[in-house]
């Protein structure tokens, strides 16, 4: 295994270079050696557009790695855990870095090493002498490593090297207000004196419990980068909240600058006569000097600084608990009778396991499983607090995790102490506007974080023809007064620069009437569901739209106001199967490539996590158990511990039993169609799935080597090129199904809905193949016309699986005789030629042609010629 890894504590030069070499090692895995710095923390955090695949430390047999890729760094100290692959036997190190060389360096038998400001910079010459051309994302990213390695190029070691690589990334399309956004700017040496002035004057004040820095500097400059050296005093001392003063001329300027809840400087500020943000403000002040500024400044403080509330001061206690061994029917009585929202269920020592949520109780009544424990059901994945975590904690999982309610524990032995629901903190934002975040009061709308545009990825990696036609949507919809949004798996593999044209769009308002808009629009042709509110249009280039129509309106509560526009976007979403497919991306002409993420969706596709939307997710469509599968094994995710469980409990109950028909046998087709469904058979057998298929369906070693072999014989087929399509799904599927009978194959078929053809098809090659199979383990025919009359009645599929199914050589070898070489002989004379010799047609004809056709076979004749002489001696022509 080839693994590309850089130093602990990785900056933007160090990712940037792992990223650039994993485009010279395209096999290669990326993995960090330990922690990255926060900044560059921060900008995966904020950037959907740079999802690179990253693997963690723990996920990885260091015993296996045969090729280390170090960059930014040879020294094995810095590689953390790491180091420890470079014991393993043969390893052979490549290494590119700019440091000078020092004592225990690593030596490589590749090395590109420079004395230039940035590995960047070693990475782009490369690309240049190669010829590699990057996408403008990647362009920016390295620009960021060689502007922060270079302090943005004011550093005594750049080289001219270094201007070359950035005019080059520049070519390449980088990004230079990302590269701004995101690296701190370099102080010019005035700038360093002030900062300098401005530790030594500060001073720490505690107030309400809170420490509150204050630093002043008087100068006869004016520095208009004041803010920036603020900024750098603030971060180098990690400070939560530091109001600087300066003096400069005939005014104090103030910068103000708060992390935490309790200082809103924005309010504080504006007693000077500035305005600004919670969280970053300023202003400027003629009149008063920096200690009367202070001074004022010291009794504001008092004033308006809010006493620290931890969850100790928010929780409810004692808490209305229950325990797992109660049916959903007692839990839902509990949520009735105490009117709660959500019920948390301990175990014996007052531990949390779990949460069961009135939604989801009501749901599970409805669907009849009112008598199913409590524990089936519960929400297992949730966070914690302690009695001392902040309100920055609090709103943290709250507001950006979505999570309802969080139970506080006691840190030393996780007994429940309390519970802070989301009506608990709206209570103590709304008494107080000055703690609540931007955007709160929309709760519809998804935060800030996760409503960001996504166009120029759109441009990028959609091509000009898809962005008109989303564009044309978005204007349609806006003409009739609808909102329009791309959704589901388009959306998906969009973030995760997959190719995917399947659009599905969701309108809020008539979907059938926008759908004849749209078709009308593009001269296109559409197809109309009524019932579902659906239809889909089909485009003269080729390409499709599905359309749905999203619930209109819908109620919180009882006598509420109806929640209306991107509120039924979100019920459309949460109806969805998996969080990876409950994006939306706005179409509209004045919020065209907003993002919609209502459920952290974004972090599962970093995470590579497939995770349900709630627990009753399988009851309602347990069909979504086969596509979290198949989603898993093809997008090299991992189903959530939580989703996995609910997955387990619904095989525990034989929910499967309950449900049958044509939607299952399609998401089985969907796995079997997959390029190598192998690993997918395996989780289904691992979870419980195959007797669900059939009770005799069961993964033993005899199977697992059928599978293997009919992958296999696909693989062989595949690289033959023949023009005969062969359905590969209907291969694994009569491989799967290797041990049943045909009494139990049409019992399968009948359960599943099977479509008549497919039916036949299944049955009737199964039928065949198995036959042939049983001439072969007998004796094989001894001519090639024989084996040519055993294996003609059977399709590419039926051959494949009796390739899969023969364990003898010379079987295998007459199978692949027929379909490279046997099935396409003809005789060259056809029922005309006949004629033209003088044969009156009839069933003579299918004699001579059948008996031409083995003599072919076999050999006896190679050419028109020898047909003609071995027509006219087996038969004369009647005179």
């Amino acid at each position: 295994m080839d693994l590309i890894t850089t130093h602990i504590n990785a900056d933007f030069d160090a990712v940037a270079s792992m990223v650039a070499a994993k485009k010279l090692y395209p096999e290669a895995v990326l993995a960090f050696a330990g922690a990255q710095e926060k900044n560059l923390r921060a900008f995966f955090a904020q950037s959907v557009d740079y999802l690179y695949d990253f693997q963690r430390l723990k996920n990885i047999d260091l015993t296996k790695v045969s090729r280390l890729i170090l960059v930014d760094t040879r020294q094995p100290s810095r590689l953390g855990e790491l180091a420890r692959c470079l014991a393993n036997p043969g390893l052979q190190v490549h290494i590119f870095d700019h440091h000078p060389e020092a004592p225990g360096d690593l030596r490589g038998v590749v090395e590109h090493i420079r004395p230039v400001g940035s590995t960047t910079t070693i990475m782009v010459e490369l690309f240049r002498q190669r010829g590699i051309e990057l996408s403008p994302e990647e362009a920016t990213l390295l620009a960021m490593g060689l502007y922060e390695d270079t302090g943005s190029f004011h550093f005594d070691t750049t080289t001219p090297e270094d201007m070359q690589a950035a005019a080059w990334l520049l070519s390449q399309g980088a990004n230079l207000h990302t590269v701004t956004q995101f690296i701190a700017q370099e102080l010019t040496s005035a700038e360093v004196t002030l900062l300098g002035d401005l530790i030594r004057s500060a001073t720490t004040y505690t107030i309400q419990g809170l420490d509150i820095t204050v630093a002043k500097v008087d100068t006869e400059d004016y520095f208009d980068n004041f803010a920036v050296v603020v900024r750098r005093f603030m971060v180098m001392e990690n400070l939560n909240t530091l109001f600087a003063l300066a003096r400069m001329g005939e005014r104090t300027y103030l910068i103000a600058r708060s992390r935490i809840p309790e200082v809103n400087v924005g309010e504080i500020v504006r007693e000077f006569g500035g305005g600004g943000h919670a969280s970053a403000a300023s202003a400027t002040i003629k009149e008063l000097t920096n200690i009367e500024v202070e001074e004022k400044l010291i009794q504001v403080l008092h004033k308006q600084v809010l006493p620290r509330r931890r969850a100790a001061d928010l929780m409810s206690s004692p808490v209305i608990s229950a325990r797992p061994h109660i049916n959903i029917r007692q839990a839902d009585e509990l949520l009735n009778r105490y009117n709660i929202t959500v019920l948390p269920v301990v175990d014996d020592r007052q531990q949390v396991v779990g949460l069961i949520s009135r939604r989801v109780a009501g749901k599970a009544i409805q669907l009849g499983l009112e008598e199913q424990p409590v524990n089936d059901y519960m929400t297992t994945d949730f966070a914690t607090l302690t009695a001392a975590a902040t309100l920055g904690d609090i709103q943290e999982l709250i507001i950006e995790h979505r999570q309802r309610i969080i139970p506080v524990v006691d840190g030393r032995n996780g007994e429940l102490q309390g519970v802070i629901t989301r009506t608990d903190l709206l209570n103590l934002l709304v008494n107080d506007p000055s703690r609540l975040p931007r955007g709160l009061y929309s709760e519809q709308l998804p935060s800030g974080e996760r409503q960001r545009n996504l166009q120029n990825l759109m441009v990028e990696r959609l091509g000009r023809r898809v962005v008109v036609l989303l564009r044309t949507i978005g204007e349609v919809a806006q003409e009739r007064k609808y909102h329009a949004f791309a959704v589901g798996g388009f959306v998906r593999d969009l973030l995760l620069q997959e190719k995917n044209f399947d659009i599905d769009v969701v309108i809020e308002g008539d979907g059938v009437v926008f759908a004849k808009d749209l078709a009308q629009r593009l001269g296109g042709r559409v197809r109309v569901h009524k019932k579902f509110q659906t239809a889909v249009v089909k485009l003269p280039d080729g390409l499709k739209v599905d359309v749905a129509t999203a619930r209109l309106e819908y109620y919180d509560y009882p006598a509420a106001l109806p929640t209306v526009e991107l509120s039924s976007l979100k019920l459309d979403l949460f109806r969805r199967d998996f969080t990876i497919n409950a994006m939306a991306i706005h179409l509209n002409p004045d919020t065209f490539g907003t993002l919609m993420d209502f459920f952290n969706s974004q972090n599962d596709l970093k995470d590579h996590k497939i995770r349900v939307l709630h627990n009753l997710s399988f009851v309602e469509d347990p069909t979504r158990i086969f596509r979290a599968i198949r989603f898993e094994q093809r997008m090299g995710f991992t189903i959530g511990r939580h989703t996995e469980r609910l997955i387990k409990n619904a095989v525990r109950m034989n929910l499967y039993d309950r449900f049958f028909g044509y939607r299952f046998f399609g998401e089985l087709k969907g796995i079997l169609s997959e390029e190598t469904p192998l690993p997918a058979i395996r989780r289904m057998a691992n979870l419980g799935l195959l007797p669900f298929l059939h009770p005799r369906l069961k993964l033993e070693p005899r199977l697992a080597k059928t599978l293997d072999e009919a992958q296999a014989a696909l693989s062989w087929y595949q690289l033959l090129y023949r023009d005969e399509v062969c359905r590969n799904w209907l291969v694994y599927l009569l491989a799967l199904t290797v041990n049943l009978k045909r009494s139990e194959l049409q019992d399968f078929c009948r359960r599943f809905e099977v479509p008549e053809r497919s039916r036949q098809q299944l049955l009737g090659e199964k039928t065949a193949a198995q036959q042939a199979a049983t001439v072969l383990r007998r004796a094989l025919p001894d001519s090639n016309s024989g084996i040519y009359h055993l294996l003609s009645g059977l399709g590419p599929e039926g051959l494949l699986y009796l390739l899969a199914i023969s364990r003898k050589k010379a079987a295998k070898k007459a199978i692949s005789l027929y379909v490279t070489e046997l099935s396409s002989v003809r005789p060259e004379l056809n029922g005309h030629d006949l004629k033209v010799l003088g044969y009156r047609p009839g069933p003579v004809f299918r004699q001579i042609l059948d008996q031409l056709l083995d003599a072919r076979l076999d050999g006896q004749v190679k050419n028109r010629e020898e047909e003609l002489v071995f027509v006219r001696r087996n038969f004369p022509p009647a005179k």
